[in-house]
């Protein structure tokens, strides 16, 4: 359905790697917590929170279509997209598209929820988080709720963007799954390839987010 056109690179490898870590860690925190094996729960949460600070500082100084500013459009443009859900068109977006772009804000501001309360969370194993010991007994049970809520919204979120996924393929015919794994797509001529930026750039950023990660889990 894209037509004529050519292959840009429109993922880079940092953007790529975070949205599979991630999904494989949110898999592995789940499997930690039904195994009731909380010091990995806490690890794996740490990590979390490692990635999800490098994605937001990705957004402001990372790649153009990593960029908050390059994919975020108002919500009428939104929705006017979704309004075409049906229709068979050409992918002619070097990024998220306008719906997809709000998806992405939508489960960022999940995962760094679930990961921030989880500095709270008490739990029989562990005996408490890193904050626990600061807070309010009434605060601290309202963050466990909220901690437990916004796993459920998270589960949520991503059941609606596999089924987007989905519908994209089958409605638009566009397939938003094979360049976040090769980080290319087939896009028209007019469509200029987008700015990548550089890996030593990536790499100094997650250094910097891993250690604030660290310091919020292991000194506050």
């Amino acid at each position: 359905m894209n037509g004529a056109g050519r292959r840009v690179l429109v993922w880079d490898a940092p953007t790529r790697l975070f949205h599979w870590l991630v999904a494989a860690l949110v898999a592995a925190e789940y499997a930690a917590w039904r195994l009731n094996a909380m010091d990995w729960h806490g690890w794996i949460g740490e990590a979390l929170l490692a990635l999800l600070f490098f994605r937001l500082l990705w957004g402001f100084f990372g790649s153009e279509t990593a960029r908050f500013s390059r994919f975020l459009v108002s919500p009428s443009a939104a929705f006017a997209h979704l309004a075409r859900l049906g229709r068979a068109e050409p992918d002619r977006e070097a990024g998220h598209n306008p719906a997809g772009g709000w998806m992405v804000l939508f489960l960022l501001a999940l995962l760094l929820a679930e990961t921030l309360t989880g500095l709270y969370v008490a739990n029989d194993v562990a005996d408490v988080g890193p904050l626990t010991a600061l807070t309010p007994a009434p605060l601290a049970n309202a963050i466990t709720f909220l901690h437990a809520l916004f796993w459920q919204a998270l589960l949520a979120a991503v059941v609606l963007h596999l089924a987007a996924i989905l519908v994209y393929k089958a409605g638009k015919g566009q397939n938003l799954l094979l360049p976040m794994i090769t980080g290319r797509k087939m896009l028209p001529e007019s469509v200029p390839q987008p700015r990548i930026e550089s890996l030593p750039r990536a790499l100094f950023l997650l250094a910097f987010s891993a250690l604030a990660a660290g310091l919020l889990f292991n000194f506050l």
